[in-house]
């Protein structure tokens, strides 16, 4: 089961994974277990219940789960353990991943976790960033309960939970988070997150965005660029003069082909089943998207970076034969 094809890591990955977050698994266990005895522990190291499976079964499990979407009773098959036990290895080791943050390219030591985090490091490494919202398909809220619609997606006409995904220029993942319900806009999402003070107190940090989020292109337009705005008496795509049609195609089309890469980002960690469509309870989603977007973005941090080609004109020497 530690195939990549079940959890989504290599082994070399793997075993660096349960070699940090082991210390942080024992260290919460011994807390918990301080709390429950109100003290020090009165008997000798190893007495009591064996806690099984260990520590790299109990990883695997929830990694086991994210990628693949197999059932708790499916799982607990393949362990030979009850399926209380799989459910319970599964809602404790799932916030250990999601509390990582998230990986900086070439900087092992680096995690970014808060908004604040990554407009810090953009503007000491001088990047442009890309944002775009996700929404993924949950259940839908029971009859009766207050906020029912507010679940619903105006674009998408289903119950969703609405993210934000932030990356570099070459699709890795620096942030993921501002979780909203679907009918929420996606440029209020970033607002109420706190984006507006950030440009304002990061004047040099440079966005590309898409349409959804005009308003902050508006409010800011040194620092966000969005898809241009259809020509005046422009209606539909065959009207207007036919340089102004073109120009106006052509810019937005470069603008898109230097946003799409946070576009890939969303679907890297769509690769993961419960992000494709989530069946699990609405509370448990959110942490369960940070624990899929931190792995992902640990694998995207360890791309070499990809250099576009250079367009400049070069002269040509013509050497005699």
């Amino acid at each position: 089961m530690s195939h990549p094809a079940f959890c989504g890591l290599s082994r070399h990955r793997l075993g660096e994974l349960v070699a940090e977050l082991a210390p942080r698994w024992v260290a919460r266990c011994e807390s918990g277990r301080y709390e429950r005895r109100e003290g020090d522990r009165r008997r000798e190291a190893g007495a009591g219940p064996k806690y099984e499976p260990v520590f790299a079964d109990r990883l695997l499990v929830p990694l086991i789960h994210l990628r693949t979407g197999l059932t708790h009773e499916a799982l607990s098959v393949l362990y030979e353990v009850g399926s209380s036990t799989i459910g319970r290895a599964i809602r404790e080791v799932r916030p250990l991943p999601a509390d990582r943050g998230f990986a900086v390219p070439g900087r092992p030591g680096i995690r970014l976790r808060t908004l604040e985090d990554v407009f810090v490091y953009v503007a000491a490494e001088d990047v442009t960033l890309r944002i775009d919202g996700m929404e993924t398909q949950v259940r839908r809220p029971r009859a009766g309960r207050p906020g029912r619609r507010a679940f619903v997606s105006g674009k998408r006409r289903q119950n969703t939970v609405k993210t934000t995904t932030i990356s570099d220029g070459q699709g890795r993942i620096l942030w993921s988070g501002a979780q909203r319900p679907g009918r929420m806009h996606d440029q209020t999402a970033m607002r109420t997150e706190g984006i507006a003070e950030q440009f304002h107190r990061h004047p040099g940090v440079k966005v590309e965005v898409d349409d959804g989020y005009r308003g902050l292109a508006n409010e800011f337009p040194d620092q966000v660029s969005a898809p241009p705005r259809n020509p005046k008496g422009m209606k539909t795509p065959n009207d207007g003069p036919v340089t102004e049609r073109y120009g106006w195609r052509e810019m937005k089309r470069r603008q898109s082909s230097r946003r799409i890469c946070v576009e890939h980002a969303n679907a890297e960690v769509r690769q993961w089943c419960p992000l494709q469509r989530y069946t699990g309870r609405r509370e448990t989603y959110g942490e369960t998207h940070l624990a899929i977007a931190a792995l992902v973005s640990d694998r995207a941090a360890k791309r070499p970076t990809r250099h576009n080609p250079s367009t400049e004109l070069v002269h040509v020497r013509i050497k005699a034969c």
